[in-house]
């Protein structure tokens, strides 16, 4: 992976922002939206950014798409996740938004692992 487009790929907060829940666990769409609290089509725009620049991979679970970082990501990536990693301590927005996914995770799981929990359901708990 070029360097170059790494950068591309880090120079958006809201990348930043996911890449940074990724680095947690795989996650869904709905995840996303209840964490960022952004519309659905502004996240998967980014998601299919870091898709097509090969940092995050998806696999399909019945109607769900469930986006993952790159399994072993190429060095220079890991190296720029870690660094990411250590703003935790420095940026509040990140640190809030693993917090929110720490939140959410304790209330329910996704309806994309639980198909008896509806989407809007998911939402509304992350308020």
């Amino acid at each position: 992976m070029n360097l170059l487009r790494i950068y591309d790929c880090l120079c958006d907060a809201t990348r930043l922002r996911l890449l940074n829940l990724l680095a947690v666990r795989p996650l869904c769409v709905c995840h996303f939206e209840a964490v960022l609290r952004l519309p659905q089509a502004r996240i998967s725009r980014h998601l299919a950014y870091l898709r097509r620049n090969g940092m995050v991979a998806t696999e399909q679970r019945g109607n769900w798409r469930i986006y993952a970082l790159v399994s072993p990501p190429p060095p220079a990536l890991a190296a720029n996740l870690a660094c990411l990693q250590d703003a935790l301590a420095t940026e509040p927005i990140l640190r809030r938004d693993r917090e929110r996914l720490d939140q959410l995770s304790a209330k329910v799981d996704c309806g994309c692992a639980t198909p008896e929990i509806p989407r809007h359901r998911l939402l509304r708990l992350s308020r």
